[in-house]
């Protein structure tokens, strides 16, 4: 969830590890602390003692769950609607929203967008064999409460970088055609080819992208998903797995959930479902409790994403900084697709996509207030944040 808390893990780190049961973690942690695949084998043993079976924590138990406050909008129209990753729009009001139970479905898909929301596994259940087959069926760290139009849109497409930022609305009859021409939800959430350039080269089949803002909610779901099962994955077959128990996902694959979980920082929202899944299921996602631990497992993967990400700061700066009349600038050797400004609650301010340049490699941000500002800078292919104080 694109909260952009780096503040989170600056100001409230505390907040996080509060909520982990004590020595939960401790066999990774203590008296050394593990790497590679032994740490991810680790969490493994960890985490694996789920109690999802068809009679506790089953799949009719999630409707139940999704009411629950960790599940709801407590962050954006701060209404506890459904918090629907695939329909909530950050930076304004929501096209449409999910209230009560009377609002989920099961097997009808509605035509268009705002019908009924459903139960969604980011991992498509015909990977792992199916409804009833437990605990995946019903593991809430991976299923998550979509739209069901935009469920069914999604399909069994992998997620990814789709090509282009142009398209069309989906529609029932615009998905048969993304292939060439992408197509996008509500939210903007798109699907269409993959961008085989960067860090998602390797792929340039059919894709599903969420928004930012929820990139990183996506990556930590997958990435928990190839540790808790780990001992299972090599018999199951997907276009984002390579066959193997350790890595799992394909490089291509594993470059795009690293990335995404590095740009997109472990937010509120996430804290709370996973303190709601561990409730409801008995194991947690460790790569929510610990975001350091995918690069301690990836090491040579972050190491390269990283090098990138140094590459793009350093031809990156902000003046002044401090400002005192609400206005600075960017200074940037690489073409900038979007600009982003939040404030310390996470809210976002202003939201530029293609911003204009004055002059070759300069952008300008006006009208803002006295504070502190995250401002999030991102290329076609990476993205960073910085602080700018507005006195």
């Amino acid at each position: 969830m694109n909260k952009k808390i780096t503040l989170l893990f600056l100001l409230s780190i505390t907040f996080g590890v509060a909520q982990i049961p004590s020595g939960y973690y401790d066999s990774a942690l203590l008296p050394t602390p593990l790497t590679g695949y032994t740490l991810k084998t680790e969490l493994h043993n960890i985490i694996d003692n789920n109690t999802n079976s068809s009679g506790t924590a089953s799949y009719g138990d999630m409707w139940t769950l999704f009411t629950q406050p960790g599940f709801r909008d407590n962050y954006y129209e701060n209404n506890s609607s459904l918090l629907d990753i695939y329909s909530e729009i950050p930076s304004g009001a929501d096209s449409y929203e999910y209230t009560s139970t009377a609002d989920q479905c099961g097997g009808s898909t509605p035509i268009s967008e705002g019908g009924c929301y459903n139960r969604e596994h980011t991992i498509p259940q015909s990977v792992f064999g199916g409804s009833n087959t437990y605990p995946m069926y019903s593991d809430a760290h991976f299923v998550i409460p979509t739209d069901n139009r935009v469920n069914g849109w999604r399909d069994n497409y992998p997620f990814g970088k789709v090509v282009s930022s142009s398209g069309v609305q989906c529609t029932n009859s615009t998905l048969g055609n993304v292939s060439s021409t992408p197509c996008y939800t509500t939210n903007q959430s798109r699907i269409g080819n993959n961008l085989n350039s960067g860090y998602s080269a390797g792929y340039s089949g059919v894709v599903f992208e969420p928004i930012d803002e929820f990139k990183g909610d996506i990556a930590r779901a997958l990435l928990y998903y190839g540790t808790r099962y780990e001992d299972q994955v090599t018999s199951w077959s997907y276009v984002m797995f390579n066959g193997s128990s350790n890595q799992v996902y394909t490089n291509t694959f594993l470059n795009i959930l690293i990335t995404w979980h590095l740009n997109d920082p472990v937010s509120v929202y996430e804290i709370a479902k996973n303190n709601a899944v561990y409730t409801f299921q008995g194991n947690r996602n460790p790569f929510i409790d610990h975001p350091e631990f995918v690069c301690q497992i990836y090491t040579t993967q972050c190491a390269t994403l990283s090098s990138n990400s140094f590459e793009f700061e350093n031809n990156i700066s902000i003046y002044p900084n401090p400002t005192s009349n609400g206005s600075f600038s960017i200074s940037s050797a690489i073409e900038l697709n979007t600009i982003t400004i939040y404030n310390v609650n996470g809210q976002i301010i202003q939201e530029i996509k293609n911003p204009s340049t004055i002059g070759n490699e300069t952008y300008n941000v006006n009208n803002l207030s006295t504070g502190f500002y995250l401002v999030q800078l991102a290329s076609e292919n990476i993205s960073i944040t910085k602080k700018v104080i507005v006195n």
